[in-house]
């Protein structure tokens, strides 16, 4: 009697301090969480169980999120296994995250203050989904209300006119401590508001676009270059950028090489790049940016190269790093997943085949289709995020960071209309922002796989159903499977340290396993 007592006290405690999703269904095959100023929904970090119990999440189209339940391992077995094997491992998780666009931060701006400090601890909390690897552009993106650069006007290669926007004291950082009077509403902006809910925080920063002197076509956008004399001088944009967020007690993890390289070379549209062929980027890299950088003081900083689709791999970044010193100077690539579904994954393991010593991470990810930019509660969006998420980790893959973390009901600001969904959305109007099943899928990565963590064998041949398994800083086990049939799916558990456990997935689920 007196287990079945302890998993009751146990459980009564996790209930009693969850706050549980306030459900709203809109006609997108789903529903969202609703939150406001005084009310929104957490998930608090599991507690250790001891053997042989473990302890389940699921969420799923039919409105659970992070529905807690429990079981234990037995001996009985089912056709239907899945297997875990500890002892092979492979790569270490990063971490998991958004973007703080200027539109991430001019929605969460938009609400009232009680509602803004939900929203940031949904992501950033330990009663959120954990968020601790960040994206942030260096400059505009399309997700701005307009475009520039730290050195917009007149040529300037010694770039003593560089200095930051309104944009990154509005919704990034402190502004000077002689103008706080002046900006006393922005005071703590949300880079600093989310570190603040965390110490865990690693942030890495993007451009978008140069300073248009910089660029051989004199344009933010379209087929340009940098041209070669300003080589030293774009590499310096970079540790200036650093410098000034250092100033303001931002410290970065990391930069990317620019972003998308590769749509530098369309001669229409609007977004803002930096065309780079791999040659001619490596060539920087080697010459330029790398010996900056690491000269400076970031100099343990991480580069990372490519920051593009699935679809440039490996070639561009074999052509980039053709010798050890430009190789030498990089850590990472950073991959995008708009082509996914038309690439196979196994493209990733070739890529860390040929660098086995550069970690993957996924840098960017979005939706929009069928005429439309957002989709309150589209269950079929958060599987697609997950489907892309499992097979990016089965491929080496270290880590995954979505787009935009907040967007409104139109899916903007942008100012180029490039309208896209996101997890989280708000109703100015209402003073409420919306958890979409984006935000619970991500989360069911985020929040139960820490940094640290990782990736160990597991199989499982079933149709439509993905999964992939990890083994925690902790030491605790952690499976998450994706069941997208329209039905119920009974398996085995099977791992040879522990036993077998029988679970049951809901229809259209995606269900967390930790045990330890």
């Amino acid at each position: 009697m007196l287990l079945p007592i302890l998993l009751f006290l146990f459980f009564l405690k996790e209930f009693s301090t969850t706050q549980q999703c306030q459900s709203r269904r809109y006609d997108n095959d789903g529903t969202v969480c609703v939150c406001n100023s005084t009310y929104c929904d957490t998930i608090p970090r599991p507690q250790k169980v001891k053997p042989p119990q473990l302890l389940l999440y699921t969420s799923n189209k039919s409105g659970l999120r992070f529905h807690q339940t429990s079981t234990t391992f037995t001996s009985s077995k089912t056709k239907k296994q899945i297997v875990i094997d500890g002892s092979r491992q492979f790569q270490t998780i990063l971490g998991w995250g958004g973007a703080f666009t200027d539109s991430t931060g001019i929605n969460i701006n938009s609400l009232p203050k009680g509602a803004q400090t939900n929203l940031l601890k949904s992501y950033f909390s330990e009663d959120g989904i954990e968020y601790n690897l960040c994206r942030v552009p260096m400059g505009g993106s399309d997700f701005s209300v307009r475009a520039y650069t730290y050195d917009d006007g007149p040529p300037d290669p010694s770039l003593l006119n560089f200095e930051l926007k309104e944009e990154d004291f509005l919704y990034k950082v402190r502004i000077g401590r002689k103008l706080w009077r002046y900006w006393s509403f922005f005071q703590i902006p949300y880079i600093q508001k989310a570190s603040n809910l965390t110490d865990d925080l690693w942030l890495f920063a993007t451009p978008w676009a140069a300073p248009k002197w910089m660029k051989t076509n004199n344009d933010f956008v379209k087929l340009g270059f940098i041209r070669k004399p300003m080589f030293q001088s774009w590499a310096n944009y970079f540790v200036k950028f650093l410098d000034e967020y250092r100033k303001r007690g931002i410290k970065f993890w990391g930069v990317t090489t620019g972003n998308e390289p590769t749509n530098g070379w369309l001669l229409f549209g609007d977004l803002e790049v930096v065309a780079w062929p791999a040659w001619l980027i490596g060539e920087w890299i080697e010459n330029n940016l790398g010996p900056t950088i690491r000269s400076s003081n970031h100099s343990d900083i991480k580069i990372m190269v490519l920051d593009d689709q699935r679809a440039y791999l490996p070639w561009y970044v074999v052509k980039a790093l053709t010798n050890n010193v430009s190789r030498g100077y990089v850590d990472g690539i950073a991959v995008h997943w708009y082509i996914d579904e038309y690439l196979p994954p196994v493209v990733l393991s070739t890529t860390h085949k040929i660098f086995p010593d550069k970690f993957l991470l996924s840098t960017e990810a979005s939706i929009t289709d069928d005429g439309a930019a957002v989709k309150l509660g589209s269950w079929k969006r958060g599987e697609k995020y997950s489907v892309d998420i499992i097979q990016n980790l089965q491929n080496w893959v270290s880590g995954w960071v979505d787009w935009n973390m907040v967007l409104d009901l139109q899916g903007g600001p942008t100012y180029i209309d490039n309208y896209l969904d996101s997890p989280i959305i708000v109703n100015v109007k209402a003073g409420e922002f919306y958890k979409q099943p984006t935000f619970y899928h991500l989360g069911h990565f985020s929040k139960f796989i820490p940094r640290g963590s990782v990736r160990i064998y597991s199989k499982l041949c079933l149709k439509n159903v993905k999964h992939v398994a990890f083994r925690r800083p902790d030491n605790g086990t952690v499976i998450i499977i994706l069941n997208r049939n329209k039905k119920i799916v009974p398996l085995t558990l099977n791992d040879s340290s522990r036993g077998t456990a029988h679970v049951e997935l809901s229809e259209e689920s995606i269900t967390t396993i930790v045990y330890w």
